[in-house]
């Protein structure tokens, strides 16, 4: 049976434009890392896929590594864009990246021209397209030159390979430098990708202030703090949750007394609010002015669905911020 999209998928959904640019993310956007491999069976990355764009999200963002097995999140992407989204294709934002070990020998990894260069026309294979809306460099690579990294960006670009490109996992000064160098090249940075949530807050320390300063939008991943920013560590470890799977992502290491004692005090607050525990954390990264969008991940139509609703509720009183921060401030 041939998709069609509800018409009524941008009525709920908060456009937001992405730092001084001309484009506008949906507030909330689906990521591609978990689910879309060929671990995952295909009706249901295709399931959660529709039921995203039916709510508005119109931002798919992959990475070339993602799978498992690398590549696999694309190539699987790919098909469920030609057999459902291919007529949608102008009412979407696809995004991927490259930093990390995708292919053996000295050209498979971290930020050359070379490897940048290669990567994306492989991406663009596996997903069956002509261009990407943004291109990321997914990592920092502490031996190639910053701006041969920046210069590829800018080079793909000119090939028409991608409209816009972004950074991810930069820290506060080294973004700045990459961000002044594609200015220079004339290819501004539109997005920076970083990994923040209310239990890592690093970009707090400088980033954030960057990205305002320099007119660059904010996506940020883990918002949820890979799930323990959720209901399902309220008592304990389950026994089919992330940290209970072997994932290296999230060990039951990092599930202490304390920490889930926090999750307590923030399910409590958030149900004072009228919302789920994930709901008030979304919130609370979208919050920040510099932020465009929060990434999510989802294994479920039902998560992807009440992560939409947290759009019914994103104020903060003075009082409420407070509190949040005496809780992740308290130490056991």
């Amino acid at each position: 049976m041939v998709f069609q999209a509800d018409k009524m998928r941008y009525q709920s959904m908060q456009y937001r434009r992405c730092g001084q640019s001309g484009l506008k993310l949906p507030a909330i956007s689906l990521g591609l890392w978990h689910n879309f491999g060929d671990t995952t069976l295909i009706d249901t990355s295709r399931q959660l896929l529709q039921r995203a764009f039916e709510l508005g999200i119109t931002h798919f963002d992959l990475a070339n590594n993602y799978g498992p097995p690398p590549g696999s999140a694309e190539s699987n992407f790919g098909r469920i864009f030609r057999e459902d989204f291919h007529p949608y294709r102008d009412e979407l934002i696809i995004s991927t990246k490259a930093g990390y070990t995708m292919w053996e020998g000295p050209y498979g990894d971290w930020g050359s021209r070379k490897y940048l260069i290669s990567s994306l026309d492989q991406s663009l294979k596996r997903m069956g397209l002509e261009y990407v809306d943004i291109f990321y460099h997914h990592r920092p690579d502490p031996e190639t030159p910053l701006r041969e990294t920046m210069k590829a960006l800018d080079h793909v670009v000119r090939q028409g390979k991608a409209l816009y490109v972004g950074l991810s996992n930069y820290p506060a000064e080294l973004a700045r430098q990459a961000i002044e160098i594609l200015e220079d090249l004339g290819t501004p940075c539109l997005i920076h990708q970083p990994k923040y949530s209310m239990f890592e807050r690093a970009p707090e320390q400088g980033l954030l202030s960057v990205l305002q300063e320099k007119g660059v939008g904010c996506i940020p991943f883990s918002p949820l703090a890979g799930g323990q920013l959720t209901d399902r560590y309220l008592n304990g470890i389950p026994a089919d949750s992330r940290a209970a799977s072997g994932s290296r992502f999230l060990n039951p290491d990092q599930i202490t007394e304390e920490k889930i004692s926090q999750v307590r005090a923030l399910n409590a607050l958030a149900e004072g609010r009228g919302q789920k525990l994930s709901q008030m954390a979304l919130a609370w990264v979208l919050r920040h002015d510099a932020v465009t969008t929060v990434l999510i991940g989802a294994s479920k139509t039902a998560q992807i669905e009440d992560a939409v609703g947290t759009l019914t509720n994103l104020y903060f009183s003075a009082d409420e911020l407070s509190a949040i921060d005496a809780i992740l401030n308290r130490t056991k």
